[in-house]
């Protein structure tokens, strides 16, 4: 019988998902001039913009845009092409607030890879949230999209395998892979060597939290957390204290990510088998 623990309010998650639902326009002073405020979460910044061999190495590396009230297009966060050429995983809080309200239509959004466009089937979202869910906690915090066309030319990111992690304290070496970018940071895109360094309990969907001290910043919730290997690991959510250049600290400042496994492995094995199937 699985171990499951409540999830039970927590003090910071209000303040984590505020932050990271600033990913669509950064209310910042240097954000509104056009100047970048190149301020890390942490004392320690190794970002580099990434390359054409990351992009073939972190395959399915795309990018959520999504056109303002005036509609014009803007980039709003990291979106990953995985299984098969017409499914998107990416942050539920592209779409909902924490108390799960409707931010944004799907039909304002559509998904850029590969130098190309392509349209959400509206219709297709699903959340990470179960049937009655009153708040969005950051395991629950993803979202699955169809394409209305397959992309063409760039290959998925293959369906993660099961991360066989204790939790506790940890010393993961990953890099963060960030298509879309952050908005503390010079360049369009950002790729960082950094490390989880806590695992904790599952949820009641048999997914768990890492806490990591990668460098984020506003636009880059949804980015990628791959291990040594190469192998996609957890998506980010949040991260708390954006910009304060402060060290990581387990219980006060940290990157929050959510693993790949249970409920969301379960999902995007579900749609990449039937895709395969057709």
């Amino acid at each position: 019988m699985r171990a499951v623990r409540a999830r039970r309010p927590d003090p910071r998650l209000g303040t984590a998902l505020v932050l990271a639902l600033a990913l669509i326009a950064p209310t910042s002073g240097s954000a509104r001039d056009g100047q970048v405020r190149e301020a890390a979460l942490y004392p320690r910044d190794d970002r580099r913009e990434m390359g054409g061999e990351d992009y073939r190495r972190f395959a399915g590396a795309g990018v959520l845009w999504c056109r303002r009230p005036d509609g014009v297009p803007q980039k709003a966060a990291a979106a990953w092409l995985v299984g098969v050429p017409d499914l998107v995983v990416l942050n539920a809080h592209n779409f909902r607030d924490r108390r799960l309200a409707v931010i944004r239509a799907v039909s304002d959004c559509y998904f850029q890879i590969g130098g190309r466009n392509y349209e959400f089937v509206a219709e297709s979202l699903r959340l990470g949230t179960a049937p009655g869910a009153e708040a969005l906690h950051i395991t629950d915090d993803w979202a699955l999209l169809r394409l209305a066309s397959p992309v063409d030319g760039v290959a998925p990111q293959p369906v993660p395998e099961t991360p066989d992690l204790t939790p506790g304290p940890a010393a993961i070496t990953v890099t963060m892979v960030s298509p879309g970018g952050h908005a503390n940071f010079r360049g369009g895109t950002s790729l960082e060597s950094c490390a989880i360094r806590f695992i904790d309990p599952p949820s009641e969907d048999a997914m768990r939290r890492v806490r990591h001290d990668c460098n984020d910043g506003y636009g880059g919730s949804g980015s990628g957390l791959f291990d040594e290997s190469g192998r996609l690991l957890a998506l980010q959510s949040a991260s708390l204290s954006m910009n304060s250049r402060r060290p990581f600290d387990v219980e006060f400042h940290y990157g929050s990510a959510m693993l790949f496994e249970g409920e969301l492995l379960a999902a995007i094995r579900a749609v990449a088998g039937d895709r395969r199937q057709h």
